[in-house]
């Protein structure tokens, strides 16, 4: 592999973490095979960071020329991985965003995020922030098997809640949808999601991108053998007879009859759940670059 591609990425830090996430789904995992590394066991097991990456933060929105945009934490990795707790790095950007009042959204499944309640309950009052859950299921069998090492069903619910009652608009993201495994989940997931205080709802079905292909038919064989040729074949009934169509628009729903029942059941869900509230709307107005920066020089 070119070092050069993955210049933009850098300065990246390397730990070695015996806890880090095990989403045999992510498909954040092949961003591991990228850099050179396995998508499988080193993807749970070596885990980048940047240590700078609040001060480049800073620095970006110091530039002259920055006008705020919408910026979401989160979507390619949790930012609140169990080795957060001794980083800090995702906290330390918060806490930039905070001070220039710049609006930031996240997605999550992990309870740490309630750590942060101090940064983010005060963003909340000026509309500075968003929030989404990923909660799989409520069984925390089929959790402890799918999701190794991330935060269980109950205590997805308790942040949501917590988030919540701090005031932060949150949605609940049913990701991945699996048909075959945890699509029956639909409509009492979403009530317990709605009742823990979730705002709005969303849904994406399992991809199979890359390397996750072979990682989740080994995981069904051992995990979920006797479900194994049903989730396959419901995938395919939903992707054209592929194992993946990477098709813009499409490929987090799927096509076809099975694809339109979960649609049409999702629908039903959040609506009867009230998950249809009205979606956030940031609000960059506010943003400010605090006295002391580089464009922006204290009085004294």
């Amino acid at each position: 592999m070119n070092a050069a591609r993955i210049e933009p990425c850098l300065p990246l830090t390397r730990s070695r973490a015996t806890e880090g996430h095990g989403c045999v789904y992510c498909y954040a995992r092949p961003s591991h095979a990228f850099l050179g590394y396995s998508p499988g066991l080193d993807f749970e097991s070596v885990i980048f960071s940047k240590p700078d990456a609040a001060a480049l933060l800073e620095a970006a929105f110091n530039k002259p020329g920055y006008r705020p945009r919408p910026i979401m934490i989160g979507a390619n990795t949790d930012a609140w991985q169990p080795l957060e707790r001794k980083l800090e790095t995702t906290r330390d950007i918060l806490k930039v965003f905070a001070r220039y009042k710049h609006p930031v959204s996240f997605i999550t499944k992990s309870a740490l995020v309630l750590r942060d309640l101090d940064i983010l309950a005060p963003m909340a009052r000026a509309g500075l922030v968003s929030g989404a859950i990923s909660l799989t299921t409520l069984d925390r069998k089929l959790a402890r098997d799918l999701e190794p090492r991330a935060a269980a069903p109950h205590r997805r619910l308790e942040t949501i809640k917590g988030l919540s009652e701090a005031g932060i608009p949150v949605t609940v993201m049913m990701a991945p949808v699996i048909p075959g495994l945890n699509d029956h989940e639909i409509e009492a997931l979403l009530d317990t999601a709605a009742a823990a205080g979730a705002r709005r709802a969303g849904y994406v079905l399992l991809r199979l991108p890359l390397e996750i292909k072979d990682l989740f038919r080994d995981w069904l064989a051992d995990k979920r053998p006797d479900s194994a040729a049903r989730v396959l074949s419901l995938l395919r009934q939903m992707r054209g007879g592929k194992d993946y169509d990477a098709s813009w628009g499409t490929r987090g729903r799927g096509t076809g009859p099975y694809a339109e029942l979960i649609a049409a059941r999702f629908r039903a869900a959040v609506k009867r759940s009230g998950l249809d509230g009205a979606r956030p709307v940031p609000d960059f107005a506010g943003f400010e670059r605090p006295l002391g920066t580089a464009v922006q020089p204290s009085l004294f």
